[in-house]
This record gives structure tokens, C-alpha cells and sequence, in this order.
């Protein structure tokens, strides 16, 4: 079968033929319907040999849709045909978190060699993949898989990051969004759906700052050396009660933290160049302002999320790329270019 893989330090991804696997005990092999791209991978693959610990040759994708083809011995009640996404974070399903649906935070999946597909196990670009448990999918129904795909990160981080903030958004309060990609333009929908601050976007371009006002920004502001003081021209001196920054870059934390309000929750979701911090501490940050770093989101919250699909709320912005091309779609991603969420689609 056709796999894009990541095979050696330093190169780009590349399309290849691999066998198909087969579905272990208590496993379930999808025929992949569509698998989106993200800046995870890119960072990953840009790492030096001594600090890449991912394995090679490597499947890309940690965000899967497909259809149930197989299953292994012990599965049951997973009929063939059903339409899926896949929960990513893969954790023991034993320990304490992974009892509250929490899997992303996991407390042995190190310990145990547990890997999401992608990120050290097989992943989802590809036309196959297996899928570790059937706790780890969640059925779409007739949802379209290439608007759903992203999803399960895109929408699953940016959920889980907004949940744990929402009683800070309060009518009158502001929240900022910076970077309006992939994770950021899904992020202004839920804020819009979920509360009722002001949500205010920022990024580095005209066109990206478009998407923002398009998907439900209610003030956009060029991300630039000035970003701060425009958007404390809009929040005045309460600043925002929630900024999430999707960039993770030095500059994009230096904005977060000087725009935000006494008490409120700076949440840094973007990797960046995985260097970055944030300045804490008296004359440095607001008072009882909470900065975090979350990552990814619970089973269950996947399931919210796919049920809001199902509702309507989302306008997903995708580009489409075949596997042939996927490739295509890591240089677009690490140069900006892409509108949304890349998705490859086996079947185009």
C-alpha cells in the first residue's frame, strides 16, 4: 500500500509502498478516508538525529478518519464499514487519567513505549492504518471525513484548551487568538459557539486575518511589533481574560503575556521552535495570571466535539491534497501558504 513516511534525518517526507498490515488481537485496521497535516510533524522532522526518538521509517499523521475494514480477535461491537475518527493521545487506558478519558496526559505511556499513530506508531498517511483499541474511535456517521479529520486535533486541543477557561469569559471580557490556522480558526468558532467574549485575532497576514473575520473574529490586528498595543487599544487596561497562542514563538509569547489581564489564563498551545518561554514573576506578568501548556484533549471531549459537527457549528477550512502529493503539503505547510488544515485524501 501507499504510506507517505518521514525515512531519513533531515529529508523531506516521501510517498513509498509498504505491506498492508494486519489487525493484532484487540485491534482495528481503517481503511484511511482522509488524514490531516500539522506543524507537529514538521517540528518533529526538523529535529537533529540526537534528539529525534520517533523511529524510522515513519508513518506520518496523528489526525485519522477512515472506515472500519477489519477487525482483530476480541473486538466487538464495531461493525465493518463504520465511518471513524481516531482519538490520537493513545495512553494505558489504566491509570488514573486514562480513567477519566484524559489518555493525553497519561502517566505511563512513556514507561509502557505507547505512541499516538504518527508520532512513533503508524500513522494515518497511508491507506491503512491500525488503531491500537476501538476505545480509540469515535463513529461520524455521515459527517464528511475531510472536513472532520482535523478535528481530532485541531478542534480536540483548542477545545480542551478553551474548556478549562470559560467561567473567565464572562460578558465584557475579551479573548485573544493568535495564529488563525489550522488549531486558530477552529479555536475562534468554539470561543464564538462557547461564550461571549470578544475574540480578537491576530496573524501575520491580510488573507489569514480575512479567514479570522470569515470564521467569527470580531477584531483582527496584524501580528507584528505593535500587536500588543493595538490589542490594548481594543481590551483597554482589564487586557484579555484568555489568550491562546497557537505560534509558540518567542514574539507570539512576548504579545500573549503583554496582553493579558490581572487573573487571566495564558494558554500557549503552539510548539514554535520548542525553545520559547513565557516571563513570569513580579514586574514581568499580571497579577494571578495562570500560563499553561496543554496537550491535546480527552476521549470524551472528542466525542463533544464531534457531536457540535453534527450540529452545524463548524466551518472547517481544509485543502485537499492526494497521497501522491502529500509531500506537496509539508512544504506548504512550512512555508505558510496553506489556508486551514492541509488534509490528505488516499482516495483522490
Amino acid at each position: 500500500m501507499k504510506a507517505i513516511q518521514y525515512t531519513r534525518i533531515g529529508a523531506e517526507p516521501e510517498l513509498t509502498e509498504i505491506p498492508k498490515p494486519e489487525p493484532g488481537p484487540g485491534e482495528v485496521l481503517l481503511e484511511v478516508t482522509a488524514a490531516g497535516v500539522c506543524h507537529s510533524d514538521d517540528f518533529i522532522m526538523s529535529l537533529p538525529e540526537e534528539q529525534y526518538t520517533y523511529g524510522l521509517p515513519l508513518t506520518l499523521g496523528h489526525e485519522g478518519a477512515g472506515k472500519v475494514a477489519a477487525v482483530g480477535e476480541g473486538v466487538e461491537g464495531l461493525d465493518i464499514g463504520t465511518n471513524v475518527v481516531v482519538y490520537g493521545p493513545w495512553g494505558c487506558g489504566n491509570c488514573w487519567h486514562c480513567s477519566q478519558g484524559l489518555e493525553n496526559y497519561c502517566s505511563r505511556a512513556q514507561e509502557l513505549g505507547i505512541n499516538p499513530p504518527g508520532l512513533g506508531a503508524p500513522g494515518a498517511l497511508a491507506e491503512f492504518m491500525i488503531v491500537d483499541s476501538p476505545r480509540h474511535l469515535v463513529p461520524i456517521g455521515d459527517l464528511d471525513p475531510v472536513k472532520t479529520v482535523p478535528l481530532t486535533d485541531a478542534g480536540l486541543t483548542p477545545y480542551h484548551a478553551i474548556k478549562r477557561s470559560l467561567p473567565k469569559l464572562r460578558g465584557g471580557s475579551f479573548a485573544v487568538v493568535i495564529g488563525t490556522g489550522g488549531l486558530g480558526h477552529v479555536a475562534i468558532q468554539l470561543l464564538r459557539h462557547l461564550s461571549a467574549a470578544t475574540v480578537i485575532a491576530l496573524d501575520v497576514s491580510a488573507d489569514k486575518l480575512e479567514l479570522a473575520t470569515k470564521v467569527g473574529a470580531h477584531e483582527v490586528v496584524l501580528s507584528d511589533k505593535d500587536a500588543a498595543e493595538n490589542v490594548r487599544k481594543i481590551t483597554g487596561s482589564q487586557g484579555a481574560a484568555l489568550v491562546l497562542d497557537f505560534v509558540g514563538y518567542q514574539p507570539t509569547i512576548d504579545t500573549a503575556m503583554a496582553v493579558a489581564g490581572v487573573g487571566s489564563d495564558v494558554t500557549i498551545v503552539g510548539i514554535g521552535d520548542g525553545q520559547a518561554h513565557a516571563k513570569v514573576g513580579f514586574f514581568q506578568s499580571p497579577y494571578e495570571a495562570s500560563v499553561t501548556v496543554p496537550y491535546w484533549g480527552a476521549r470524551n471531549e472528542l466525542i463533544e466535539l464531534i457531536d457540535l459537527a453534527h450540529a452545524g457549528i463548524f466551518d472547517i477550512a481544509v485543502e485537499t491534497f492526494s497521497l501522491d502529493n502529500g509531500a506537496e503539503a509539508y512544504r506548504r505547510l512550512a512555508a505558510g501558504t496553506l489556508s486551514g488544515r492541509a488534509v490528505v485524501v488516499p482516495g483522490l
